[in-house]
């Protein structure tokens, strides 16, 4: 039955050279992404927190690459997150591939593909994982209201440097 669904040069058309450095370049800025995140930005703490820019990757990618691409790099990038931030289990893995989706979906109607649309995109998704953040808290330990203060310290720090996640996407679009 699929069979009859999928085109016989559907993989042919589908890893074409072009499509196969493309999907290389963003496992390498996933992969920097991650490294930056986990060996520089969590030693570098301002007020008790540390920056955290993998929301504002997946931003990035579903903003320029669209809804469907960034939802898969949203959903790789979660499970990678996932692993190596110690106490949550499943909460990036769902939560970026929503947000790739949202920005890659808001993208192509409302949100012009600039600057200043990433940092709205990258504002509004660092504002959702700290309020994920601050969920993931309540429920398991109960301090809720302390929490709220220190997303909103880490939502801020973490907007400046979500800049430096533009630019790889930006450029590699045609």
């Amino acid at each position: 039955m699929f069979s009859r669904l999928i085109r016989k040069d559907f993989f042919k058309d589908f890893l074409t050279p072009r499509r196969i450095k493309r999907i290389l370049w963003y496992a390498v800025y996933m992969l920097v992404v991650l490294i930056v995140q986990d060996m520089v930005l969590t030693q570098i703490r301002p007020l008790g927190v540390c920056a955290f820019i993998p929301p504002a990757a997946a931003a990035a990618v579903g903003m320029f690459e669209g809804a469907i691409p960034g939802v898969v790099f949203g959903l790789v990038l979660g499970i990678f997150t996932d692993m190596f931030t110690p106490g949550t289990v499943i909460a990036y893995t769902l939560l970026f591939p929503l947000i790739a989706f949202g920005v890659g979906f808001i993208s192509q109607f409302f949100l012009n593909r600039r600057f200043m649309g990433f940092m709205l995109s990258a504002l509004a998704a660092l504002l959702l994982t700290a309020f994920v953040q601050v969920l993931v808290t309540a429920l398991g330990s109960g301090g809720a209201l302390s929490a709220i203060g220190t997303a909103i310290l880490q939502t801020l720090w973490s907007l400046p440097v979500s800049v430096l996640c533009y630019f790889p996407p930006a450029k590699w679009i045609e």
